[in-house]
């Protein structure tokens, strides 16, 4: 990077282990990085805290925090704190350690931001991590044969739990409330933002739902900055077992059709042999860049290093 350069705003959208390897590898780039974070997760640590109190998830938000802990001996331990779980069948058995600190900070300060960025203070992180939404949200599908007897029958699933173990085709996700308030440090983080990255992740639960707050998606849509979407490296065993990458954006552009991009990156694992990719890529408005960005021990996970090299491109770094 050129020293007398100001590096890159960046704003990384997404959950899970989708987001923390995009904010892995950015956070290589630039040190003016800001995670937007899904808070639908109503599964394991997080959901179990979500139904004992009003709060957001904070599964998802912890893991962000984690990837953007400070890279030395002192950051990765709190990292690694962050992650861990307490053992046994007790009340506390499963929970995590960070999602615990993250609500205990909640209760004390009754502001979520504030909560996450007094963790953000206290691990040294670089960066910033923000929800999706001021509210915790639910995630609603309509999976189309579901059951093998009834092939044709559209069953509505609740919950992003049990979106990801559906069997089934989905056809459509929402959100409840459907109008969700967006955080106005997220907003003013996208517009202010060089680049918007979106994905990888899970495509219904991580990636896809950011799209279905309102607020959120004019501000990427109406943003002067670059916006990325970054494509899975295999179709993913829980929500898209038989997609291919074309197929992950139609659906993207069929839950916001007016949404466009200019540049998505694909590993040559998922996007050869890919008919129909480029006329996708294209209907976004988008330019293709193929480049590996799959770890070298053939696991379907992004190596950091590669795709942090590939965004170093596109930014022009």
């Amino acid at each position: 990077m050129n020293a007398f350069r100001r590096p890159p705003a960046v704003v990384a959208f997404g959950g899970g282990h989708g987001l923390s390897a995009s904010l892995t590898a950015l956070r290589q780039l630039t040190h003016r990085l800001t995670a937007v974070v899904t808070v639908a997760d109503d599964g394991g640590s997080s959901g179990r805290l979500r139904e004992e109190f009003p709060i957001l998830p904070p599964g998802d938000l912890r893991m962000a925090l984690a990837a953007l802990c400070g890279d030395d001996e002192v950051g990765r331990a709190w990292a690694e704190v962050l992650q861990s779980r307490f053992p046994g069948e007790g009340p506390l058995g499963g929970h995590s350690i960070g999602n615990l600190l993250i609500a205990g900070l909640w209760q004390q300060l009754a502001d979520p931001v504030a909560g996450l960025d007094m963790v953000a203070a206290m691990l040294h992180v670089e960066g910033r991590v923000l929800p999706m939404a001021a509210v915790p949200l639910v995630i609603e599908a309509d999976v189309i044969g579901g059951d093998p007897s009834r092939p044709d029958e559209v069953e509505v699933v609740v919950g992003q739990e049990a979106v990801a173990l559906a069997t089934g085709d989905i056809s459509d996700v929402r959100l409840t409330p459907t109008n969700p308030p967006a955080v106005p440090e997220a907003l003013q983080a996208i517009r202010a933002a060089d680049f918007l990255v979106l994905g990888p992740g899970s495509w219904y639960s991580s990636v896809i739902p950011h799209v279905l707050v309102p607020e959120l998606l004019e501000a990427v849509r109406t943003s002067p900055a670059q916006r990325i979407l970054t494509l899975n490296l295999v179709p993913t065993e829980d929500e898209t077992p038989a997609y291919t990458a074309s197929r992950h954006i139609e659906v993207l552009a069929e839950h916001a059709p007016r949404l466009r991009f200019d540049v998505v990156v694909a590993d040559p694992s998922f996007s050869v042999g890919d008919p129909h990719l480029a006329t996708y890529v294209a209907s976004l408005g988008a330019r293709l860049v193929v480049a590996p960005v799959r770890m070298r021990d053939g696991s379907p996970r992004h190596d950091p290093h590669l795709l942090a090299s590939v965004y170093a491109g596109i930014m022009g770094l």
